[in-house]
């Protein structure tokens, strides 16, 4: 079965190119193009695809209302932010909207098809390139939602070393690795502080890993990162 996909960005040829190369793919398919938020909203809610590529900056309803409204429907799908080098703090708003990560523009063919696939399967992607300085750019500096730190102190020690893992940009195998446990283990306990923190997934456990502090911009865990709550 096909992930549908659907693209949006103001420029009519960008989105031909990117459809293009998504169409050329045996398990994707474009189900709709639109050129603003608002088309975007209405085509997501008509189409239902898995997967929405989002441009940020459009004319009309830019691209982080119709992320918000989106990730809000009935079964919405995931949404993935395009942008540039310069949208640093946009994405940051876009991540905080509901999107399940972001990727450059100038990314390479097979990133985007990775990144489409990974969202699709539930996963959030971080764009490795600006990952670290989006984070140390804005996370410290954020409002924190209202009872934030307290969620923390629902985790157990081995929960929140999973966390600080996993804001460290480690797969679950790699974390399996340093921490000398199975993959499914590893799962199990996101699995575990996703639900107890209430968040949607990875992309949504690094922000708050980094607007708690529990893990820092120069990536070092907290003093007392590792303490139980």
């Amino acid at each position: 079965m096909s992930i549908r996909v659907m693209v949006v960005d103001d420029q009519a040829v960008v989105r031909a190119g990117f459809a293009a190369v998504i169409d050329a793919e045996p398990d994707l398919s474009v189900v709709g193009e639109a050129g603003d938020g608002a088309a975007a909203v209405s085509l997501a809610e008509r189409t239902t695809p898995d997967v929405v590529l989002m441009d940020i900056r459009m004319p009309g309803m830019d691209g982080l209302t119709a992320t918000r409204l989106i990730t809000a429907l009935k079964n919405a799908p995931k949404v993935l932010v395009l942008t540039t080098f310069d949208l640093d703090v946009y994405v940051y708003e876009a991540l905080r909207a509901g999107s399940s990560g972001f990727l450059l523009k100038d990314a390479e063919v097979e990133d985007l098809l990775t990144a489409i696939r990974v969202v699709a399967a539930g996963e959030g992607i971080l764009a490795p390139a600006i990952t670290r300085r989006l984070i140390s750019t804005f996370a410290n500096g954020a409002p924190l939602p209202p009872g934030t730190t307290g969620k923390l102190s629902a985790l157990t020690p081995r929960e929140r070393e999973v966390l600080m893992l996993i804001a460290s940009g480690l797969t679950n195998a790699e974390i399996g690795i340093q921490l000398g446990v199975t993959t499914g283990t590893v799962k199990s306990h996101v699995n575990a502080l996703l639900a107890k923190l209430q968040l949607r997934d990875r992309v949504q456990a690094t922000i708050l890993a980094y607007e708690t502090g529990l893990i820092r911009p120069s990536g070092t865990a907290d003093d007392h990162a590792s303490a139980p709550g």
